[in-house]
């Protein structure tokens, strides 16, 4: 479909952080998952994002959380991707071993 010259350009942003999470009294992967679902669907919820546990499906005491984000500007974006961290690390539930994040911008 063509694109009309007077109309303005659209820029998506797409930023995606995965978490490593260690899970505290946790000693079966029925208990994990009454950890990491209620986490998945507060995050869909709240920020309106796309989460999905990505790594450690075998490990009852660790879990890989990825959460992607979808903005119009990089500030936004950015804004949005710390907002979730400082959220999943407040939670005592487990410990934030580490976040990793990437940001692909309309040049990417």
């Amino acid at each position: 479909m063509p694109v009309s010259d007077n109309l303005p350009a659209v820029f998506a942003w797409v930023g995606v952080i995965e978490f490593d999470l260690l899970l505290g009294e946790v000693f079966s992967l029925k208990q994990k998952r009454s950890v990491i679902r209620p986490l998945i669907a507060e995050l869909k919820r709240t920020y309106a994002v796309s989460v999905a546990e990505v790594a450690h499906h075998d490990l009852h005491r660790r879990a890989g959380i990825a959460v992607a984000v979808v903005a119009g500007d990089p500030a936004h974006l950015t804004e949005v991707l710390d907002t979730i961290e400082r959220q999943v690390s407040g939670h005592p539930e487990f410990t934030l071993v580490s976040a990793e994040r990437r940001l692909r911008g309309p040049e990417d």
